[in-house]
């Protein structure tokens, strides 16, 4: 499973504002109009999807603690 933490370089406690800052300055540097890193563009995009949304981000923790068992 990816860590989306590690992915945008911020803890787990992180605010909703981190979580944003975090992502902007990973688009900026890996945006492919920029000629960034596509790969990384899109990860740093999957994990903003998931961490910005609060139902998103408890399931994800969720599975990260506990694995597949659910």
């Amino acid at each position: 499973m990816k860590n989306y933490y590690d992915m945008l370089d911020i803890s787990e406690s992180a605010s909703n504002k981190e979580i944003k800052q975090a992502f902007k300055k990973l688009a900026k540097e890996h945006h492919p109009d920029r000629g960034g890193d596509t790969t990384k563009f899109k990860e740093a995009n999957e994990a903003y999807d998931t961490l910005k949304n609060p139902s998103k981000k408890q399931e994800y923790d969720t599975l990260r603690k506990y694995g597949d068992i659910l």
